[in-house]
């Protein structure tokens, strides 16, 4: 449900493109890691992927199950709540690979927050967290890079910035564009892992910002 929602109202509100390397491949039971800018790119990013024929589980933020119709939606559907800073962290791993496992992909934001810049210009993916390089150490699986620019022209900002972004986001239609690499097979150490993966979805990332022509900020 929550794919079809972002589907019929991201394209209303912006404009969506959608790209993908030769030889990108979602194949079952694969990792699609993205990069994560803005509130805005989850629904951004769910619309590209059912574009693109996929509807994944998402590993996203446990606060947001405690939003009332939000959170029985995601509980619904076998979203995953991540408990950052907690024992409970390890379970949304081991639920991860039970849905790889049933031929579900899985989307992970592998830097696990949103980077407390206010202003909306682009800047590459800030260092990724283990939990990816754990999570493909125990699967097996291949991780899809997926790079996403423009969603902080959407949403940015303080919070009164960010409602009016949002508010006024289908008159101004901001561009967003979404690219997805090939897929990368990671090996070694959890740190050769993580940087094999960060430097995968950065490729995808720089695609998406020449794209649309965005500008970029030396620093998050």
């Amino acid at each position: 449900m929550l794919s079809r929602l972002a589907a019929a109202l991201v394209p209303a509100a912006v404009g969506l493109n959608v790209t993908t390397d030769v030889g990108a491949r979602l194949a079952p039971g694969s990792i699609i890691a993205a990069n994560h800018t803005s509130l805005a790119d989850p629904a951004v990013v769910l619309a590209a992927l059912r574009r693109l024929g996929v509807e994944p589980v998402v590993m996203a933020a446990a606060g947001l199950w405690r939003v009332p119709v939000l959170g029985r939606a995601l509980a619904r559907e076998g979203h995953i709540p991540v408990h950052r800073g907690d024992r409970r962290a390890v379970e949304a791993l081991h639920t991860a690979a039970e849905a790889l496992a049933r031929g579900r992909l899985v989307l992970i934001y592998g830097e696990g927050g949103l980077p407390r810049r206010r202003d909306p210009g682009e800047a590459g993916p800030r260092p990724f967290r283990s939990g990816l390089a754990r999570l493909t150490r125990s699967t097996g699986a291949p991780v899809v890079p997926l790079g996403q620019a423009g969603a902080r022209r959407i949403v940015s900002g303080s919070r009164p910035k960010q409602f009016a972004g949002l508010v006024t986001a289908p008159l101004r239609r901001p561009g967003v564009h979404v690219h997805v690499g090939p897929p990368v097979v990671l090996t070694g150490s959890h740190a050769d892992r993580t940087a094999h993966a960060h430097q995968a979805v950065t490729a995808a990332w720089r695609t998406a910002v020449g794209r649309l022509g965005e500008p970029v900020v030396l620093s998050s």
